[in-house]
């Protein structure tokens, strides 16, 4: 029965009495999605041969003869023609039966002093390190996109809101630079990310490490990584990058669908602030006339996906003992999903950027309403020599006095205004316009068209770094 048993597929069959069920294979497989690690799992395992034949545990020869292999397993899994077997339950063991099947003993001596456990531990990190990469280059090019889209809307009036009611003049650039900053800062958490990431858990073994004399700062060397996991128990269970990762991408998300909430209420007829080109929208089935911006709809829809994904690798770790454990393996799909989904939103997002029309007198009609300059005429009372809140009060007064008589401020005579506060002079119109607001606001930081441009110069250097 052993013998029988031990031509099956399963590494640890001689154990067992009898094989495997077919439901518990196809329960307990990840084949079929940790496939997508097998370029990192040849890299990882070709580091650990070369360490291992430099520390003599496995001659040179065999070395020769696990790189020639894994070349032809890489080619295949490139070509789309590698067999990947349910028996054979996950990406490693598929690899390593298909490496044994071309160079034999050689072969099977590949997975001396290492686990499956530290194997994929990190297989996974040059996974999320591959997707840092990655997803901090989308995220430069969208603040490209969206820097491009200020530059052309510098000194183009908008209202800027707060509680959803016009507040202050702004300019869109301006608005828009607010996006740039907060991906500015996706990145940054990215690349923070990053370090925790690229630390080595190979040579962990199962956890307590290996009694072979391999050189784990050898391996880590070769595969890019600035350090090793410095607890064998912890290289092998640790999850906690995955977990920081998918925090950090949700992030990127819930900024990805604030911008989605607003181009959604913006494109709106009702608003009428932009439009969005034709190829990121969709119509409907019965009414001719839609155009829906199904793009940013569709975007703040799967940040609730990302959500859950964070959700799900917590509670997939908080009642784990020490080491590693089967529930690990559920790790894979939310992150795998994870990176695929914040990766397609960001490739999206800077096309349809790109392709954002601006109506600046929607925007502009929209900005002489609201009284958005009230707090301009209270500076402007201050500057005279009134204490600020009774300044507020003074223009408080002001603002329901035009409200009952449905015009704005600059709409005022100079006797009108005068009757709030004497202080008040004909200087005052040219404080009450929408341009002579914006560009009041001249300090860092500001809406100011002048800082926008300043602002604009900081980010494009940034982006040239």
């Amino acid at each position: 029965m052993t013998a029988q048993l031990s031509k099956k597929a399963e590494a640890w069959s001689a154990r067992f009495s009898e094989p495997v069920s077919d439901l518990v294979k196809r329960y307990t497989a990840s084949v079929f999605f940790d496939k997508r690690l097998a370029l990192f799992d040849i890299q990882g395992s070709l580091a650990h041969a070369e360490m291992l034949a430099a520390q003599g545990i496995i001659s040179q020869e065999d070395r020769l003869e696990i790189e020639r292999g894994m070349a032809q397993i890489k080619g295949e899994i490139e070509a789309g023609s590698f067999e990947w077997l349910l028996d054979l339950e996950d990406v490693h063991l598929n690899i390593e039966k298909r490496l044994t099947e071309l160079v034999g003993d050689a072969g099977k001596r590949l997975h001396t002093g290492r686990s499956r456990n530290d194997q994929v531990a990190t297989d996974i990190r040059l996974y999320v390190r591959a997707a840092i990469d990655d997803i901090v280059a989308l995220l430069n090019g969208l603040r490209g996109a969206l820097t491009d889209l200020a530059e052309r809307h510098f000194d183009t009036i908008m209202p800027g809101f707060t509680h959803l009611q016009v507040a202050q003049p702004i300019t869109f650039g301006h608005h828009m630079l607010a996006y740039v900053e907060m991906f500015g800062r996706d990145a940054e958490r990215m690349v923070d990310a990053r370090r925790r990431v690229n630390r080595l858990p190979l040579g962990a073994a199962a956890l307590a490490g290996t009694t072979f004399p391999i050189d784990r700062l050898r391996v880590a060397k070769t595969l890019g990584f600035e350090d090793v996991c410095h607890n064998s128990l912890d290289a092998v269970s640790d999850r906690d990058f995955a977990i920081e990762f998918t925090a950090a991408a949700s992030l990127i998300m819930m900024h990805v669908s604030r911008m989605s909430e607003e181009l959604v209420m913006w494109m709106s007829p009702r608003v009428g602030f932009i439009d969005i080109a034709d190829r990121f929208c969709t119509g409907s089935s019965i009414m001719p006339q839609k155009k829906n911006p199904d793009v940013p709809e569709l975007a703040r829809g799967k940040t609730g996906r990302v959500y859950g994904h964070l959700a799900s690798l917590l509670t997939l770790m908080k009642g784990q003992p020490l080491a590693y454990n089967k529930d690990n393996q559920e790790d894979k799909e939310p992150l795998f999903d994870t990176v695929d989904t914040v990766l397609d939103t960001l490739r999206i997002f800077t096309d349809m950027a790109a392709g954002i029309t601006v109506k600046p007198e929607n925007m502009r009609a929209a900005a002489l309403q609201g009284y958005a300059t009230a707090t301009d005429l209270a500076d402007y009372l201050v500057k005279k020599g009134l204490p600020f809140r009774d300044a507020h009060e003074a223009v408080a007064h002001a603002v329901r006095a035009c409200d009952d008589a449905k015009c704005d401020l600059a709409d005022m005579s100079l006797e009108t205004l005068r009757g709030f506060s004497p202080l008040i002079e004909e200087d005052v119109f040219a404080v009450l316009t929408l341009e002579g607001s914006v560009a009041a606001r001249d300090h860092v930081g500001g809406t100011a068209p002048n800082q926008v441009r300043k602002a604009i110069e900081r980010v494009r250097g940034q982006l040239a770094e």
